[in-house]
């Protein structure tokens, strides 16, 4: 009977960012649909700023410039979260006096919350193990600030043969669970600047699915 073969690895292939652009977008798209009284300025704003900012970060990573990459991505996802805050809380304010109306109070309500998913998911793609730069140097992702189901596996298991690391679909479907459950599901929290980030994106939510939303559904 033959030996079995050892472990190898695949080659490692960096992950692709079009899906983290492509959500940084729709944050800009979600604003600009908002009512122009919960927004800092033209409902445009967002969208331009962030798209000014993209152009840089995108050259930078494509350059191997990681640390400029990186802080640009940063700078990106505090300016949505400031930005979804900002309306969250005028959003709020208005409702004793009834500002919006029922349906654009419903708009408001359900492009913040998708907002808030977006945003969070930038967030955690961008700080865990380092951000995306330094998990593709990796040979494994053992180590970070989530534990995926996958780390967990035998190193017989195919993903683990093949290098397995998160991508933004995995950090994209934490936050929304965080967002729809309150609670990370199947991926234990394991950092505390995490945690944190995670109390701050279920406030946010709760905020906009019990107060807004209710609030909304009962004008009606």
């Amino acid at each position: 009977m033959p030996n079995e073969a050892p472990l190898e690895q695949a080659p490692l292939q960096p992950e692709p960012r079009w899906p983290a652009v492509i959500t940084i977008f729709a944050v800009g798209g979600l604003y600009w649909w908002l009512p122009t009284r919960l927004t800092p300025g033209p409902d445009w704003l967002l969208l331009v700023v962030i798209t000014v900012l993209l152009i840089p970060t995108i050259i930078t990573q494509r350059i191997g410039l990681a640390k400029v990459n990186y802080w640009l991505g940063l700078t990106i996802s505090l300016l949505m979260t400031l930005s979804v805050g900002f309306s969250l809380t005028l959003l709020i304010l208005g409702l004793p006096t009834k500002k919006e109306a029922p349906g654009e109070l419903l708009r408001a309500a359900a492009a913040l919350w998708l907002s808030n998913i977006f945003v969070f998911a930038t967030w955690y793609w961008r700080l865990d193990a380092g951000g995306p730069h330094l998990r593709d140097v990796r040979k494994f992702h053992t180590d970070g600030a989530f534990l995926f189901p996958q780390m967990t596996l035998p190193k017989s298991f195919n993903a683990v043969k093949q290098g397995w690391r998160p991508g933004f679909i995995d950090y994209l479907f934490l936050a929304f669970n965080t967002s729809t459950a309150f609670s990370p599901t199947d991926v234990p929290v394991l950092s505390r600047w995490a945690k944190c980030l995670m109390m701050v994106q279920s406030t946010i939510s709760l905020g906009t699915l019990a107060i807004l939303a209710a609030r909304a559904i009962n004008i009606l």
